[in-house]
């Protein structure tokens, strides 16, 4: 039986749903070193007394654009819930889409969308809090109705409470639904809410309350069969007004293939490596899964998801770890074992966003609002499979 004396954490925090680790006094201090050996090692690259920089400032070769080429505008409008970053609204924005109007409640999140396209309308902060929009108004003038509800509630990474979750927006993604009556409405959420400890909520949740109106599909997509070199599952949920839309409709395919993977025809997706333009070590693949730091109580700056994810970034000679405003940053601030340590635009450009899309923030809310996003190949690809269904 274990004698160890565990003790509280010093970190504050108002989070409800906060559950601190617990760790003896001397794990703690572990812990607390290491921090302290980072920020002394940041500080001093800042100040340019840091360590010799061991690599050069990157020049990526992937350009994401190329995946998402600017359609002519078709002229049907959407709203967006959720928006975040904008992973969503870019790629439907490229596909042809109208921009209605944005609802996101990170103020920092709706500067963003702001940034990248003034002319958009952005509802930010308090404003942008759906629970208090009457949708009503938006009826009979909107074609599509997107969103990506929090994923907290049902990711693998949390504690998987569903509806217990005060985070669950999925009622009212449903409620802004079933008010504006689009022709067609997409949903995005990780994919573990396919799965079949959520089957009774999703039922209950999202197919009873809209079923009657609409034609429901769902597709796991694979952000790198669309070209993204990251790993990233996801659910995508379909709702089609008309048998007639759901027969135009086909489901996005997928385009490549993962590096190494089973010869099937497909062109492969270049992996981190190629794609951030870092030098051949014989070795590439596909990022894992990077994950928002937007949770719990000490917000951070790493988008490492897993023990295994740390082991696959050291197979590639990459540090996921306090991942830099910029690229120069990086360079200067050397990683304690001299992989390449990555930026802030690297890491955006691994979700698939193009160099030319802008985070407003800090660093950690930046890299938070990427890891939140949809990957926006794979919001074009959804975007175009709606536009050929509601073609006429």
């Amino acid at each position: 039986m274990s004698t160890a004396e565990y003790v509280p954490s010093r970190i504050k925090s108002t989070d409800p749903l906060h559950e601190p680790w617990s760790l003896t006094e001397e794990e703690r201090e572990v812990f607390r070193q290491r921090s302290r050996a980072s920020r002394l090692a940041r500080q001093a690259a800042l100040a340019g007394t840091g360590e010799e920089p061991v690599h050069e400032v990157n020049r990526p070769r992937f350009d994401p654009l190329t995946l998402m080429p600017s359609c002519d505008p078709n002229g049907l409008t959407t709203l967006s819930l959720f928006s975040g970053g904008g992973g969503l609204d870019l790629g439907f924005d490229l596909a042809g889409f109208t921009h209605g109007g944005s609802w996101e409640i990170l103020r920092d999140a709706a500067a963003t969308l702001r940034l990248n396209r003034p002319s958009w309308v952005v509802h930010g902060g308090a404003a942008g809090d759906v629970r208090d929009v009457d949708w009503l108004r938006y009826r009979g003038s909107v074609a599509v109705v997107h969103g990506g509800p929090p994923c907290q509630p049902f990711s693998n990474a949390g504690k998987r409470r569903g509806a217990a979750d005060p985070r669950d927006m999925w009622p009212e993604f449903v409620r802004a639904v079933r008010e504006v009556q689009p022709e067609i409405f997409v949903a995005e959420n990780v994919a573990a809410l396919a799965s079949s400890t959520f089957s009774d909520y999703v039922d209950r949740t999202i197919i009873k309350p809209l079923g009657r109106q609409y034609r429901i599909q769902r597709v796991i997509l694979q952000a790198y069969e669309f070209g993204v070199p990251q790993v990233r599952r996801r659910v995508v949920f379909f709702g089609f007004r008309t048998k007639a839309l759901e027969a135009r409709w086909v489901e996005p395919r997928a385009r490549y293939l993962r590096p190494g993977g089973v010869p099937n025809g497909l062109p492969e997706v270049m992996g981190v490596r190629k794609a951030l333009g870092l030098p051949d070590i014989g070795h590439d693949d596909v990022s894992p899964t990077i994950r928002s730091g937007l949770t719990g109580p000490r917000h951070t700056t790493s988008i490492l998801n897993s023990v295994s994810a740390q082991k696959r970034f050291e197979a590639l000679q990459v540090w996921p770890n306090g991942v830099a405003a910029t690229r120069e940053a990086a360079r200067a601030f050397v990683a304690k074992n001299g992989h390449f340590r990555l930026a802030v635009a690297d890491v955006a450009l691994l979700q698939g966003f193009p160099d030319s899309w802008r985070f407003a923030g800090a660093t950690y809310m930046q890299l938070g609002q990427i890891g939140n996003s949809v990957a926006p190949p794979v919001a074009y690809a959804v975007a175009s499979s709606v536009a050929a269904a509601l073609a006429k």
